[in-house]
């Protein structure tokens, strides 16, 4: 987690090269995977030297592994950080974070539109340890403003958010967060490092699920958070200590996943804003939320902080969730899972996806409709995809196709 000297090289290279070198054993062209509890020593000063932090090495897995910390090197690298730490999951990178600068009595402001997971963390978790948390309305940014200049210790947000794909202007909350003497994390999954690089905005942390787009091959979990060194050092503390700790197998699993992230990106964007125009256009779909349409309510504020409108979408269906069940099982072309971010693409309702955790009542308070779909935009052949999604909609019997 030292500083490293960014290269000046674009991140598609970085993506392949970061991280990789320093870690190679035997003349080998990959990064191996370190399956070691614990590491050996026979100079006594040498092994104390490391386990205070004085010496470059490892001592036991729960703390460091040399394919984890490879990860780690590429990950900073994509997100322009000084340092960056890793976790089991995505959500461990998120709990650990707000607990390691969080205490009794302090306050954290964030937005209503986060990920179902984040948003127990927010109203069931932190609460119980007499926490105080303020939700603002998505895309409101003064309201946002008024309740961070009343005082907080975090502002935490999310953006793109999950699953309505809402935008904050990141430099605007940073700015009033800044006035405040606050933290600014910021959720970066849906984005991405290729899209969006929230440090170049003043925020403190950017955390990840590197399950989804870092990965992008549905078969690793983990998480991970950048930042300015002297705030991850924390975070890594917090983490080594607690024992969420990344897997090195996940974390090569990782790195060879973000070898193709730009590319990835590139298609699943490319394919998005079309599949987007495409379903805003059915006579079966109520409503779209994408930021690369203009008439998104963020697509202003996207277009200025992202460099590509990303490869997620939602929308919602005129006829409810007996359109949804007709609909979805008929797509070719799509996983019906709990998953984002993968080469293929990935679909389901919210309530089942990203808002499980909540009440019926509770997504119709955050915005979300029970008929709202996630459609997380795959590698595939853009007409392909459009092509599908046409005949699964034929499905849809006429008597509730356009309730």
């Amino acid at each position: 987690m030292k500083k490293h000297n960014q290269p000046i090289v674009d991140r598609s290279t970085r993506a392949v090269w970061a991280g990789e070198k320093e870690y190679r054993v035997h003349g080998a062209s990959q990064v191996p995977v370190v399956h070691s509890v614990a590491y050996t020593y026979d100079d006594l000063d040498d092994w104390y030297e490391v386990a205070t932090g004085n010496k470059k090495g490892h001592i036991y897995g729960r703390n460091t592994n040399p394919t984890v910390e490879s990860f780690e090197h590429k990950l900073r690298d994509l997100e322009g950080a000084e340092a960056a730490t890793s976790f089991s999951t995505g959500m461990a990178a998120i709990s650990n974070s707000l607990l390691t600068f969080l205490r009794p009595g302090d306050r954290v402001v964030s937005i209503k539109d986060t990920y179902g997971g984040t948003n127990k963390i927010f109203s069931e978790f932190l609460p119980q340890m007499n926490i105080n948390v303020t939700l603002c309305e998505t895309g409101n940014h003064e309201e946002l403003e008024k309740e961070i200049s009343k005082g907080c210790e975090v502002l935490y947000l999310e953006t793109p958010t999950n699953p309505t794909v809402k935008i904050t202007d990141i430099k605007r909350m940073v700015k009033a967060a800044k006035a405040a003497g606050a933290y600014v994390f910021v959720d970066n999954t849906f984005a991405t490092p290729i899209l969006q690089n929230p440090l170049d905005y003043g925020v403190d942390l950017v955390i990840h699920s590197a399950t989804k787009f870092l990965g992008g091959h549905a078969d690793a979990l983990g998480g991970a958070v950048c930042g300015r060194e002297e705030l991850v050092e924390k975070v890594f503390h917090y983490r080594e200590i607690n024992g969420a700790t990344m897997d090195p197998m996940a974390a090569y699993l990782m790195i060879r996943g973000m070898k193709t992230l730009h590319l990835r990106m590139k298609q699943s964007c490319e394919s998005a804003i079309k599949i987007a125009k495409y379903l805003q256009s059915h006579e079966q779909v109520d409503q779209v939320f994408y930021p690369g349409l203009k008439d998104h309510p963020g697509h202003d504020i996207a277009k200025k902080q992202m460099s590509q409108f990303g490869g997620m979408l939602s929308f919602s269906m005129k006829g409810g969730m007996d359109a949804v069940r007709a609909f979805l099982p008929k797509l070719k072309y799509a996983n019906r899972a709990a998953n984002l971010g993968a080469v293929e693409t990935t679909v389901g309702p919210a309530r089942t996806t990203s808002h499980i955790e909540n009440t019926p009542e509770e997504r119709a308070a955050l915005g979300i409709p029970e008929s709202l779909v996630r459609y997380s935009v795959g590698i595939e052949d853009t007409e392909d995809l459009i092509n599908d999604l046409e005949q699964a909609m034929t499905h849809i019997p006429s008597t509730i196709g356009t309730k």
